[in-house]
């Protein structure tokens, strides 16, 4: 009798351990998680790929990378890939989850929390963490429109398939509905991947169709990278009576500001913050607990040469 419990009370434990232990997608319940996106030569991107693997790495999760290289729909076969090994978390960074719904909502039906970085956020997805992209818009453009005096040609190079870009946009097109003074000349997208290479040649092409002083005043770019090839468009040809601006504040845009090159202004997004923000939410999820909020801010600021 006293055999029969004593086996007893060995398979209860048993069985309690691996109760225990269920859930974990690697021994030790180490947690493996995916971040994807097609834009990692972009410098934000990358910047905050290598935040979100320190954070993984802080919180002991084993991170993996997927770029697709300007490829999203490579991005969806790949995300479809990562589902079906059982991928613990999905963190998808600077892409429009409109293109990735039936992987979101494959990933959801699987137990599968689906975070954005600079993303955006739709139904199936946990959360988002980004800057307030209208609210940035509004403090670039409020500059530029007030460094030309509300009067003037606007060229436009943006993105509008990215949905931070996108919402950029829409706030500048609001602003020149409000300032009839101030005239768009042209709006082209960039090319992505390669968009400073892009926005130099495309700037170098709207330069030689408008020669004359003042046929363009000042051009809009929707981030940093089209800012920068812009300028170096613009600095090359000579020309001293055009400015532009950026949104992101990376190094490379801020040194051309500081230096006084026609690259005036951008707006410093908070990437590490962003890579923190989902890294905690995620926390939470990993917890059993609910996230704070679906779309979540990292604050931002203005830099010219005489601030930020």
């Amino acid at each position: 009798m006293k055999k029969a419990v004593s086996v007893l009370l060995s398979i209860i434990f048993i069985i309690s351990l691996a109760a225990c232990s269920g859930g974990n997608s690697s021994k030790d319940g180490e947690k493996n998680v995916s971040i994807m996106t097609p834009f990692l030569s972009s410098v934000t991107t990358n910047e905050m790929v290598e935040a979100l693997k320190k954070q993984a790495a802080d919180h002991g999760w084993k991170a993996n990378v997927i770029d697709t290289k300007g490829d999203v729909g490579q991005l969806a076969s790949r995300m479809e890939d990562v589902i079906a090994s059982k991928t613990d978390a999905i963190i998808i960074v600077s892409t429009d989850p409109n293109q990735l719904k039936a992987q979101i909502q494959s990933a959801k039906e699987k137990n599968i929390p689906v975070m954005g970085c600079d993303a955006g956020y739709i139904e199936g997805m946990t959360m988002n963490a980004t800057s307030d992209n209208t609210e940035m818009s509004k403090m670039i453009t409020t500059h530029l429109f007030d460094t030309i005096g509300k009067k003037g040609n606007l060229v436009a190079l943006t993105y509008r398939a990215h949905p931070g870009v996108l919402k950029r946009t829409l706030f500048l097109d609001q602003m020149l509905s409000e300032n009839a003074d101030v005239k768009k000349v042209t709006e082209m997208q960039v090319e992505v991947p390669g968009p400073i290479e892009s926005a130099r040649k495309q700037m170098e092409s709207l330069l030689l169709a408008n020669k004359e002083p003042g046929s363009i005043t000042a051009v809009w770019t929707g981030w940093d990278e089209p800012a920068i090839g812009a300028a170096q468009a613009i600095e090359a040809s000579g020309r001293k009576d055009i400015v532009v601006i950026g949104i992101d504040g990376n190094s490379q845009a801020v040194e051309m500001i500081k230096k006084g090159s026609p690259l005036i202004a951008t707006v410093k997004q908070n990437f590490p913050g962003m890579a923190e923000i989902v890294a905690q939410q995620l926390d939470l999820v990993f917890q059993g607990k609910a996230v704070e909020g679906t779309e979540l801010y990292a604050p931002a600021s203005l830099i010219t040469k005489d601030q930020g």
